[in-house]
This record gives structure tokens, C-alpha cells and sequence, in this order.
């Protein structure tokens, strides 16, 4: 009976300190709100379920030690992946050596080239991360009138931006819209004038960004302020999906189209998705986080759905049984039905590109209900039409 109530630890790391602390703050209150759900349900297998978890700080060089210590001196029963490529990256090696089945929180194309196959993303970007992330922007504009032709590449000198522009570029071709200007900057920048005065010379039609938080914010304040005036600017910003990154800039965020995997429209209201988010935000404001909670928290909530419905249908913690059931199954979840496919992601594609409409004032509120962020593809996920150009949709602001 003893041997029984001993807890089953999961262990991970989570970026809690350094540029990705905002939405890896989310995400554990999300694995914290499953935790208490499960074992208030009985626990996993009639055991009570908890963390063994580390602060990687958002620095890459951490993380293999932080999981060579989870596995060979916590020995936890179970290990999954934190946020973002720069931290599943370099855990894979150590995982990969053990033998260890692993489910992934955001990393884009994390096993591309290992294809490891114990590994499963819950990025909802398909067999082709790349290209899925960003094909919905540069489909959206080849579909308008006048249409495009050109596109400069923005991207931070950073490695979780390597994989979107990769298919930024893969889908510029595909859609016949020629790169003209490309640029990385260091995350380290706070002055982005000088590289929106270059992208301005080349008088591209579409600018493509791929940031992370606080050059987010920069980057924004400087293209609305600038007197260059792309078609379609935006892509794969990783900024304006945080709660204090809208408020922050408001208005100013008018007209960007970027990526989401979910946001609060008819169409993805799935099962126990709203339950979530609402005791999320009740607790949200305590805890210091995110108050909306709509990028993070479904899928860091579904991560531990993945886990828990492999562990409770094998009856176990043997790697190789879980990861062969996860390969089979269609998993029941948050961010609705999940099935992986080729390399571990998911099977089919579910990447929203949204446009940030009507923003008036810093008030959190106006973002609660999907208002202000308007799911523009794809078309069986649309909640309104695309505002073209970018121009237009400053003039219709409230």
C-alpha cells in the first residue's frame, strides 16, 4: 500500500528567469492547475503526481546538466520538454542516450534532424514545422490585390529563429514573391531604426519578422512610427501573443498579422479548453503571469493530457511501450483531438494567423474575447477578413 502512494515525479525544466520567463511562467501555472486536477481525480495510476522542476534561465548550456541530473540522480519516472527550441534542443542528446520517451512543449523542428522516435512536439505546426509556421502569412498575401511581390527577412540572431526562416524563405518561393533584403540582429538591440531604414530602401512589399519579447516590442514601435508602409508586416513574432506585449504597445500593434495556435474564437472553443482559462485567469494575477493565458496554457495543459492518457492506457513508465502508444493514438486534449505524425509532430497542421484589429487604449480586457485578434486563416478557423494593406488598417482604427 505504501509502495503505492509513493508520488510519480515528472521532471523538466522551465525558463522561469531570463527573455523567456513571461511565457514559461504560464505554462507552469498551467502544469500546476493539471497537477491539482489529476490528483484530485485520484492521481496517476492511484498515485498523487508531482514536479521535480529546474530553471534553465533561458540559457541553452544549462539544460543538459539540468536533464542528466533528472534522470540520473532525481530518477524521476517521467521527463518531458520545456519551452522553446534554445532549451528542447540541448536536451535531446541526454534523453536520446537514456532512451527516454519525451514530450516537447514549443520547439519548432526539434527532431527534423535527429528523428528520434520517442520524441512528440505539442507545437501544432505538422510534418513540416518550417513551412507550416509561416505558409499562412505568405498565402494570405498571395491571395490580395495588388499582389505582392517582394519580402525582407527580420529575423533575431537567435536559434529559435532559424527554422521559421528557413520556411519563410521556402514559402516565399512557393508563392512566387522574391526576398530582396535579409538581416538578423542580436537580441541585445534596442535601437531597431537603422533596420527598418534598410528594409525601407529596398521598398519591399511584405516584411517578415521573427522576434521574441522585449524586440517585439521595439520592433513594433518603430515600423508604426517609421514612414515606410509594408502591405503585410509581421509572421513569426513571438511578442505579441503575451498579454503585457499587447497592453503594452495597443494600438500601435493595429494591422500585424502574425501566428497563433489558439485563440478564443467559436471554432476552438474544444472541450474543457474555457474550464481551463477560467481557473487560469482567476489565479493568473496572484501568481504574477500572463492574465489571458491563450498562448500558453492550453498547450502546456494538453502536454500533460499526452502524457498522463499514455501512462494510463500502458499501465506504466516503460519508454518504449509509451512512445509506441503515443505514435498510434488520437489523443483527447484541451487543444482538441491530437495525433502525431512524422518525426513526432503533430499529423496535420493547425498554425491561426491572426490580425490585430480595432485595438484602442492598453486595457487587457478588450483581448479576453478575440475582439481584437482576428483569426484570418485558415479559413475553416476564420473569425473576420484580412485588412489589406497594412496602411488601411491603421485608417480603420476606432
Amino acid at each position: 500500500m505504501a509502495a503505492e502512494q509513493t508520488p510519480v515525479r515528472i521532471g523538466y525544466c522551465l525558463s522561469l528567469t531570463g527573455p523567456l520567463a513571461d511565457n514559461s511562467r504560464s505554462a507552469r501555472l498551467a502544469h500546476e492547475i493539471w497537477r491539482a486536477d489529476i490528483n484530485a481525480r485520484g492521481g496517476l495510476l492511484g498515485r498523487p503526481v508531482e514536479f521535480v522542476r529546474y530553471d534553465d534561465q533561458g540559457d541553452a548550456s544549462l539544460v543538459p546538466g539540468i536533464y542528466e541530473r533528472l534522470l540520473d540522480e532525481d530518477k524521476v519516472d517521467l521527463v518531458i520538454g520545456g519551452y522553446g527550441t534554445n532549451t528542447l534542443l540541448p536536451a535531446m542528446p541526454s534523453v536520446m542516450e537514456r532512451q527516454r520517451f519525451f514530450v516537447g512543449l514549443m520547439g519548432l523542428g526539434v527532431n527534423n534532424a535527429l528523428v528520434y522516435p520517442r520524441y512528440f512536439a505539442m507545437i501544432p505546426t505538422g510534418p513540416d514545422p518550417n513551412a507550416a509556421l509561416t505558409e499562412g502569412f505568405f498565402e494570405l498575401a498571395a491571395q490580395q490585390n495588388p499582389r505582392p511581390t517582394t519580402v525582407a527577412l527580420v529575423s533575431a540572431d537567435a536559434e529559435f529563429s532559424r527554422n521559421p526562416v528557413l520556411g519563410a524563405k521556402d514559402n516565399a518561393e512557393k508563392y512566387g514573391i522574391k526576398v530582396v533584403h535579409e538581416v538578423t540582429y542580436p537580441l541585445s538591440t534596442e535601437d531597431f531604426k537603422p533596420v527598418i531604414d534598410a528594409v525601407a530602401e529596398t521598398g519591399s512589399d511584405l516584411l517578415f519578422l521573427c522576434s521574441y519579447l522585449d524586440d517585439s516590442i521595439g520592433l513594433v514601435r518603430t515600423i508604426r512610427s517609421h514612414r515606410y508602409r509594408p502591405k503585410m508586416v509581421g509572421g513569426a513574432m513571438i511578442g505579441p501573443q503575451n498579454t503585457a506585449v499587447r497592453t503594452t504597445l495597443g494600438p500601435s500593434l493595429n494591422g500585424f498579422v502574425n501566428y497563433e495556435y489558439w485563440a478564443p474564437v467559436p471554432k476552438m472553443m474544444f472541450p474543457g479548453v474555457q474550464e481551463l482559462l477560467s481557473t487560469y485567469q482567476e489565479r493568473a494575477a496572484d501568481a504574477g503571469v500572463d492574465l489571458l493565458g491563450h498562448y500558453m496554457v492550453p498547450l502546456a495543459y494538453a502536454q500533460l493530457q499526452v502524457v498522463a492518457q499514455a501512462v494510463e492506457a500502458t499501465g506504466g513508465f516503460d519508454d518504449e511501450s509509451l512512445a509506441a502508444y503515443a505514435r498510434e493514438t488520437t489523443f483527447r486534449t484541451v487543444m482538441g483531438e491530437v495525433r502525431f505524425g512524422v518525426k513526432g509532430e503533430w499529423s496535420q497542421p493547425r498554425v491561426l494567423q491572426v490580425q490585430f484589429q480595432g485595438i484602442s487604449g492598453h486595457e487587457v480586457g478588450q483581448f479576453r474575447n478575440g475582439s481584437r485578434q482576428i483569426v484570418v486563416s485558415p479559413p475553416e478557423s476564420s473569425s473576420g477578413e484580412l485588412i489589406f494593406p497594412y496602411a488601411e488598417a491603421l485608417t480603420a482604427e476606432q
